[in-house]
């Protein structure tokens, strides 16, 4: 079974970083891409320390973390401003994407809607290749993510 070529994100500004990713440019890394909101308990408890303790133990390691702040509720309150003050006082140092809105009517962004994420938060695994390896809603166990990972930078 083939798996899918991780579609590109689609951001409409990027936090922690110089210049905007794409995954294409980091083919040849594991990419952990971690959909999350700031309102979100599952992220703030979960899913964002974890992908910071990810960020921290691998980069340079053949490992990437994209963080993606990807706004489907609450959208007045969750703008650029208040993501920042976010990221400062959680201390997230990995880049992050800030999810394109959705078409007019659409209240899921557009880097969302491209994965078929079902919510936040939610972990995607990308393979060296491009490749989707895992889609995962919700909070996933740390050993369960590290063997994946593992899994993922032992492959050829």
């Amino acid at each position: 079974m083939t798996t899918p070529d991780a579609p590109e994100i689609d951001a409409e500004a990027w936090l922690n970083t110089p210049h905007p990713f794409t995954l294409a440019a980091l083919r040849g890394q594991v990419v952990l891409l971690h959909a999350f909101q700031m309102l979100c308990p599952g992220c703030v408890l979960h899913g964002t320390p974890q992908a910071q303790n990810v960020h921290r133990t691998l980069t340079g390691r053949g490992v990437q973390v994209v963080g993606l702040h990807s706004v489907f509720e609450h959208h007045a309150v969750m703008n650029r401003a208040a993501l920042e003050v976010f990221v400062h006082e959680f201390r997230l140092t990995f880049p992050i994407a800030i999810d394109r809105s959705g078409a007019t009517g659409q209240p899921i962004p557009r880097t969302m809607q491209a994965y078929g994420l079902s919510g936040t938060p939610s972990i995607v695994l990308i393979d060296r290749a491009g490749r989707v390896q895992l889609n995962h809603f919700g909070p996933i166990n740390d050993i369960e993510l590290g063997a994946q990972i593992g899994r993922l930078l032992q492959a050829a």
